[in-house]
C-alpha cells in the first residue's frame, strides 16, 4: 500500500456494518487486520473525529478518512495494549535535558515525530513524554522527522502561552548545524526569502569545507518557518545533504537529513531568566561526516 490518505463516503451497503469491515471493503490493499491496527494507532477519522473503535457501526453518508503511512508500516501487526507496548519499546530512549513544573527540554532523536499527526496519535515524542512524565505535555514548536536536537515542551497552559508568544515574536535563540551539498563559496551568507508567503531569514556561517563534496555550516534562524533552513539552503544552490524533498540523491549521502538543532535559548516562562540548552552534532552524523572527510582527503577534492 502506498502512503496516502484514503477518503470515501459510506455507501448504502455499508449501513450498519462494523468500521473495520467497511475500511477493508473500501480501501484498496487494506485487510481487515490492518484496518484494525490502523484504528488502534489513531489513523482513522469519521466525520472529522479520530476514531479507534473497530466495532463502531457505520452509517451511510459518513465521511471516512484512512491515513495510510509509515506509522502503519512500523506498527506491530496486532491490536491491543500489548502490541502498542511493543511499538513503544521500539522507540529510542528519552534524553531529557531539563524538566521542572513549567517546561521539559529534550534532545529529540532523528526518526521520531515531535507530535501526533493525522496518521497516528502514538509513537511521537509528545506522547512518549506524556506516558513517561504524566500530566500535560503541550507542543510549543516542532522539528522535522529526520531532524535531531533540542526541543522544548510546556507542562502548563500558562507556560505554553508564554513560550508560544516568544516564538511568535522570534525572541528565541535557535542555532542549527548542517552539512550542505557542494562548496559554499561565502564564509557568511544571509538568505531572506519568504516561506509559505511569510518573511523568513536564515544566516549561514561556514565552519568547514570538505573538499568539493560538502560544506559544514552553522545556521542561525531569525524567524522559524516550516522547513526554513532546508528551503533556504536549496535557494543558495547547496541543499542540505540527505534532504530528499528539496535536494537530490548523491554519492555518499548521509543516513538521514544532515540537520541538527544545536542550540535553543529562551526566557523561562515562570522565572523570566534566560535559559540556553545545547546538544552537539550527533553520533550518526559524526560517523558519516568523518568518513566523508576521509574520502575527500584520499581523492584530493
Amino acid at each position: 500500500m502506498p502512503d496516502r490518505p484514503s477518503r470515501f463516503v459510506a455507501r448504502p451497503e455499508d449501513e450498519g456494518r462494523r468500521l473495520d469491515q467497511v475500511l477493508a471493503a473500501n480501501v484498496p490493499g487494506l485487510s481487515r487486520q490492518k484496518a484494525r491496527v490502523l484504528l488502534d494507532i489513531g489513523g482513522v477519522f469519521v466525520d472529522g473525529a479520530r476514531t479507534k473503535v473497530a466495532g463502531r457501526v457505520v452509517r451511510r453518508g459518513q465521511v471516512i478518512v484512512a491515513h495510510i503511512s509509515g506509522a502503519l508500516h512500523r506498527a506491530t501487526n496486532e491490536v491491543g495494549r500489548a502490541a502498542r507496548a511493543r511499538d513503544d519499546e521500539a522507540l529510542p530512549p528519552l534524553v531529557i535535558l531539563h524538566q521542572d513544573s513549567d517546561i521539559v527540554v529534550v534532545d529529540k532523536p532523528a526518526g521520531l515525530l515531535t507530535a501526533p499527526t493525522p496518521e497516528s496519535d502514538r509513537n511521537n515524542l509528545a506522547d512518549q513524554l506524556k506516558r513517561t512524565l504524566g500530566g500535560d505535555v503541550l507542543v510549543v514548536h516542532r522539528l522535522d522527522l529526520e531532524t535531531s536536537g533540542v526541543l522544548v515542551f510546556a507542562r502548563t497552559p500558562d507556560a505554553n502561552r508564554a513560550l508560544a508568544e516568544r516564538f511568535r515574536v522570534h525572541d528565541v535563540e535557535r542555532v542549527y548545524l548542517a552539512a550542505l551539498r557542494g562548496t559554499l563559496a561565502q564564509d557568511l551568507a544571509t538568505v531572506e526569502q519568504p516561506v509559505a508567503g511569510r518573511r523568513a531569514l536564515t544566516r549561514f556561517e561556514m565552519k568547514e569545507r570538505i573538499g568539493a563534496r560538502a560544506t559544514f555550516v552553522c545556521c542561525t534562524l531569525e524567524t522559524g518557518r516550516t522547513h526554513q533552513i532546508r528551503i533556504h539552503a536549496a535557494h543558495l544552490g547547496h541543499p542540505v545533504l540527505g534532504d530528499r524533498r528539496y535536494g537530490e540523491p548523491g554519492e555518499l549521502d548521509p543516513p538521514r537529513t544532515a540537520l541538527h538543532a544545536r542550540t535553543l535559548g529562551f526566557v523561562h516562562p515562570r522565572t523570566g531568566a534566560r535559559v540556553t540548552f545545547e546538544r552537539p552534532w550527533p553520533d550518526d552524523l559524526a560517523t558519516w561526516l568523518a568518513a566523508l572527510r576521509e574520502v575527500a582527503a584520499l581523492r584530493g577534492k
